[in-house]
């Protein structure tokens, strides 16, 4: 199934739910076929890595996925969280903030 989603890589989002709730960030990847996103920043986890005989051990923070379901555009004129509407124009196809009708596509 071919999944479509308002979110895209660089967009920047906010997080409205879960333990980074308020923080924001832009979009590094989406992975469609588990519906999450990584967002700069946000949900970091620490992962341990065992010594070899090349490298000594260490733990890495990195940013680790969150669902898609929270996190939401943020408006770049309000600075809160906002849903998102389409125009078509011209022929081409925008992407507009619900709550004060400024373009989100850069």
């Amino acid at each position: 199934m071919n999944k479509k989603f308002k979110i895209k890589t660089g967009d920047t989002v906010i997080v409205i739910t879960g333990k980074d709730k308020g923080k924001t960030g832009n979009v590094t990847s989406v992975k469609k076929a588990n519906d999450r996103v990584i967002v700069e920043g946000v949900n970091i986890v620490k992962r341990h890595k065992k010594a070899t005989q090349e490298s000594p051990g260490k733990i890495e923070e990195i940013e680790a996925s969150i669902h898609i379901s929270n996190v939401a555009h943020l408006d770049p004129e309000t600075g809160k969280a906002t849903r998102v509407k389409y125009d078509l124009n011209d022929g081409l196809k925008k992407r507009l903030s619900v709550v004060s009708g400024s373009l989100l596509d850069k």
